[in-house]
């Protein structure tokens, strides 16, 4: 018999675990936990990589799309709903395909990740093109489904980036950018649920906040992309205007409104000194890239009114 990838082998630390007191197993399960963030450490210079290249589709009018089965399809699934509240990007932007389909996300639909001509037409069937970025996540490294979307994606010409906790897969020879985080063996055996789990939020939340970051969705360390839609959003973005423009409340809430409760826009109508209509102007010329906006302003003083560059 074949000796199974390391994610798939019976874990020694925690044998008998089953027979430990309640403590004694949360104790195990934490041990193991720890060992996460090193595994997700030694895979930085290629999750590097992996930004600039999506980076760069993406400022290209490329889309990113995630494609995964099961806990991995449902970790993707979670990161790119989350992305347009939190930097305000065009739900289209990032997309999660997942195997089984919706359904998928809430139920285990057997089968669904076996299906390797699936993968292919899934992806097909979101107009995938050569200007576009595809992650698979697979922690076998091996899952049909996402390999087959991969060896599509290639085909068209689009950057294709792997994640597994598992090297020299297959995954890792079809990407061209191969992000591994030799997790080990779980707690469970097989349960990948876990710390490769684990380890695949951790990679998700890196690749997509550094994006973010790099298109400038993120003014200093504020997330100045964030859609105001409820009570707790309308504060902490008036928080963050006074914070990052150096104004007073009701000066900020004044822009806010004219911004029509944009905070890029409002904040760049604060630094400058220009009209709502010329902040848009400037976001939009810099390709939603706020400290972009400010500094062409603050190097074009016709532009607006301003020259302030300073971060509050």
């Amino acid at each position: 018999m074949k000796k199974p990838r390391a994610t798939e082998q019976r874990n020694p630390r925690t044998r008998g675990i089953d027979a430990k007191s309640t403590i004694g197993i949360l104790r195990a399960i934490h041990r193991e936990d720890a060992s996460v963030a090193k595994a997700v450490s030694a895979a930085l210079p290629s999750l590097a990589r992996a930004v600039d290249a999506i980076a760069g589709a993406l400022g290209q009018g490329g889309r990113l799309f995630y494609i995964g089965a099961g806990t991995s399809g449902r970790l993707a699934a979670l990161d790119a709903a989350e992305l347009p509240p939190t930097f305000g990007t065009p739900p289209r932007m990032v997309q999660a395909v997942i195997a089984g389909g919706r359904r998928a996300l809430t139920d285990a639909v057997e089968g669904a990740e076996d299906n390797r001509t699936r993968g292919a037409k899934d992806l097909a069937a979101c107009g995938l093109t050569a200007k576009d970025a595809v992650v698979g996540i697979a922690a076998s490294g091996a899952t049909p489904y996402v390999i087959g979307a991969l060896e599509f994606a290639r085909k068209k010409g689009a950057v294709t980036i792997g994640i597994t906790s598992n090297p020299r897969t297959p995954i890792t020879q079809i990407a061209k950018i191969s992000i591994v985080t030799p997790t080990g063996p779980e707690v469970i055996t097989g349960s990948t649920r876990m710390k490769a789990g684990t380890a695949q939020k951790m990679v998700l939340n890196m690749l997509s906040t550094a994006t973010m970051i790099r298109l400038g969705r993120v003014y200093d360390n504020w997330m100045i992309g964030v859609a105001l839609t409820n009570r707790k959003l309308q504060a902490r973005g008036l928080r963050i205007l006074v914070e990052a423009s150096g104004a007073g409340v009701a000066e900020a809430k004044r822009a806010l409104r004219q911004s029509e409760h944009n905070l890029g826009t409002a904040l760049i109508i604060l630094k400058t000194g220009a009209s709502a209509r010329q902040a848009k102007r400037l976001l939009r010329d810099n390709n939603g890239h706020v400290h972009n906006a400010i500094n062409h302003a603050s190097r074009n003083p016709g532009i607006a009114g301003g020259s302030d560059t300073s971060h509050g």
